[in-house]
């Protein structure tokens, strides 16, 4: 995705994130409005204080995606049947087995159609409506007044319904269509060296290369070659493989000096980016004895954990450490500044 800047007044660096205003699905206010017998037109204040018309706050202002627990009290107080008002209740408990699980406000209003509290307080029930965060895939001096974005678009199928997610299905599906959309840089402690002899070692798997494409072509415009290692992987090679020609390209040139890749469903056994890693387990400690910074960047729940298990072991294998010494090495390692996460 690329993001045009003209006339915006923003501006970042490699390493940035932008934070996007994206509206919500359409398609799903439209039917949040019919399932509570709105026209849209309701004029209702929302959690930042703004009045505006239901449709618009529902598209705008608060998170119709992701209802709060305090959304599930509100509608078991409201409900006439009392099963219905039981069931929302072990809803906001979160007991075990309850459903409609993971519901968005849709789900809730056509499981419980008896629940129907005011339209106001339906409104301050819900979360406000974050912006979302994205790494940037581009560096301003390689792509004048554009911001380029890596984003893996969000879709499931739940109950028979596509969900889509908020800024993601946005921006692959209408933002063609949109006119302007508010925005905001977040400035990230995610730099490269302010030595540009350093070595980088770049471990982003998925659209968690995006900061890493950054780096790169920030390197190539200024001219740097040097010693910069990227781990990427991704499900397969022939679908998965974002940015190959800009990377080959990089290889031949010298401004990437190592690249491994990591396909997990290309063979029988999974491999992931931490299994290239112990194979270059002495490689890798060799880098960082030469003062090289290492990156992480992308899903925090596994792949940044794991990642950071390899790396303490790599570190107890090759640095001969104990694992207390090892997990000290690493906290050094960080507090010089070159051990650096963009995870989410």
């Amino acid at each position: 995705m690329v993001i045009d800047l003209a006339a915006s007044g923003l501006s970042y660096e490699p390493g940035d994130s932008i934070g996007l205003a994206a509206p919500a699905d359409p398609v799903l206010v439209r039917s949040c409005l019919a399932a509570l017998g709105a026209t849209g037109d309701e004029m209702v204040t929302g959690p930042d204080g703004v009045e505006r018309s239901l449709k618009e706050t529902f598209s705008v202002a608060v998170d119709i995606a992701r209802p709060l627990d305090r959304t599930t009290d509100l509608l078991a107080m409201s409900a006439k049947h009392p099963r219905h008002a039981a069931a929302l209740r072990l809803l906001s408990e979160g007991a075990d087995g309850a459903e409609p699980a993971d519901a968005d406000l849709l789900d809730l209003l056509e499981a419980f159609p008896s629940a129907r509290p005011r339209l106001a307080d339906l409104v301050a029930s819900l979360p406000a409506l974050r912006p979302r965060l994205y790494s940037i895939a581009s560096s301003p001096r390689s792509t004048l007044g554009e911001l380029h974005l890596c984003v893996a678009v969000v879709r499931d199928e739940r109950r028979g319904r596509v969900r889509n997610g908020v800024a993601s299905a946005f921006l692959a599906d209408r933002a063609g269509d949109a006119s302007a959309v508010p925005a905001f840089i977040q400035t990230s402690h995610f730099r490269l060296p302010a030595d540009p002899a350093r070595p980088v070692i770049m471990v982003g798997p998925g659209t968690g290369i995006a900061p890493f494409r950054a780096f790169l072509a920030e390197r190539a415009v200024r001219g740097v070659r040097g010693r910069a290692w990227l781990l990427f992987g991704d499900r397969n090679r022939a679908t998965d493989f974002l940015f190959e020609p800009e990377l080959r390209a990089w290889l031949k040139d010298g401004t990437l000096s190592r690249l491994d890749t990591a396909f997990s469903r290309d063979q029988g056994e999974k491999v992931y980016v931490q299994d290239r890693m112990r194979e270059s387990a002495e490689d890798l400690w060799r880098w960082l004895q030469d003062g090289a910074y290492f990156y992480v960047c992308g899903d925090a729940t596994r792949m940044a954990r794991d990642v950071d298990a390899m790396l303490r072991r790599i570190i107890m294998s090759e640095g001969r450490m104990d694992e207390t010494q090892a997990r000290d090495w690493i906290v050094s390692l960080a507090r010089q500044g070159r051990y650096l996460r963009d995870v989410y």
